[in-house]
């Protein structure tokens, strides 16, 4: 038995002990969790008891993004040693499936994915985990940073499939965590200038105190006006980032893109939303999805180590393992000025 931050069914929260999986296998290491970063999902799971066709059927422990110390590593293990502080991708795919084969195993069917119903998260003192999907941390990358890598990746990975040139204007649309944190990979893979759409002014406050970064408040303002200024009325940014989910945002993303430029569908819609497929084809943009990450955390935790993505500002707030549920009722009230909320075990 463990304890463990479990979400026993929709709208209800419990630190208890909980039976959880502990044998370590030879190509495993055994992790003492530090900090876990509360996610959407997790508090989407909280506040709807499901995402899409994932539901919460059974008590289930939340929490996927963190960081730790490993304290044992299994026999065929090489590559860590105990007292190693590490990170871990929380989606674990069958590694012989034709997805994982392809490179592509984020988007293999039978990826088993922490605090994913039916697969138990990390918001428990220590996890069992594969060496394969665990990274170590660079003496200067914090356990609160460590524990931002796996948002972070979603962002890398979204400029990875942009194949971002030297000097690209981008927009980001949708200031949440995602959306910052795609801004601010746009910019360490080589984009020139980025701006970032929201109608929260507290959140574009905190995406425009970095550099490279202009926030445009779409409440107040028509962001093609913005673009316009910018790369002129018959133009457009070379890449859009579309990490808002919200359907309004589809037609910004079609108007702003340049001809020829690229759109990266990185937000999820909770709802089929219209697309004018004509108006993209008339520009011929080039489109790219993106489903969580695949082959870019050591590039994330590279980025961060070598001080192109500063993290830091976007902790709003860390809380102790008993707070867990305040943390959580917390992260619930999407607070404007919130972007990451942390807990440390």
């Amino acid at each position: 038995m463990a304890q463990a931050l479990v979400l026993e069914k929709k709208g209800e929260l419990s630190l208890r002990e909980i039976a959880l999986p502990t044998g370590i296998g030879p190509d495993d290491v055994r992790i003492a969790i530090h900090t876990v970063g509360i996610c959407g999902s997790d508090v989407h799971y909280y506040t709807h008891g499901a995402i899409g066709p994932f539901v919460v059927r059974q008590p289930m422990v939340l929490g996927h993004e963190a960081s730790g110390t490993v304290t044992e590593v299994g026999q065929n293990v090489r590559s860590f040693k105990v007292g190693d502080r590490v990170c871990m991708e929380p989606g674990i795919p069958d590694p012989q499936s034709r997805s994982s084969l392809l490179g592509q195993y984020n988007v293999d069917p039978a990826v088993r994915f922490w605090a994913t119903p039916p697969v138990h998260g990390c918001l428990t003192p220590s996890v069992v985990h594969p060496a394969a999907f665990t990274f170590k941390l660079p003496d200067n990358v914090s356990f609160a940073e460590g524990a931002m890598v796996e948002p972070l990746a979603v962002g890398v990975h979204a400029a990875v499939k942009a194949a971002l040139k030297p000097g690209d204007v981008c927009l980001v649309t949708g200031c949440g965590p995602i959306g910052i944190m795609t801004a601010l990979a746009a910019l360490a893979s080589g984009a020139g200038q980025v701006f970032i759409t929201d109608i929260a002014p507290a959140k574009l406050a905190i995406a425009g105190q970095y550099d490279g970064v202009t926030p445009v408040n779409v409440r107040e303002t028509k962001v093609r006006d913005v673009i316009d200024t910018a790369c002129g009325a018959d133009w457009g940014v070379d890449v859009v980032f579309e990490a808002s989910g919200f359907a309004g945002a589809y037609d910004d993303a079609l108007v702003c893109v340049r001809p020829g430029g690229t759109i990266v569908f990185v937000g999820m819609p909770v709802q089929k939303v219209p697309f004018d497929i004509v108006a993209a084809q008339a520009k011929e943009i080039r489109m790219e999805t993106v489903f969580r990450y695949a082959n870019v955390y050591e590039r994330a935790i590279r980025l961060i180590s070598a001080g192109k993505i500063d993290l830091k500002p976007l902790v709003s707030e860390t809380f102790s393992f008993d707070q867990g549920i305040s943390a959580f009722e917390r992260a619930a009230e999407a607070r404007p000025d919130d972007v990451k909320l942390q807990i440390v075990l």
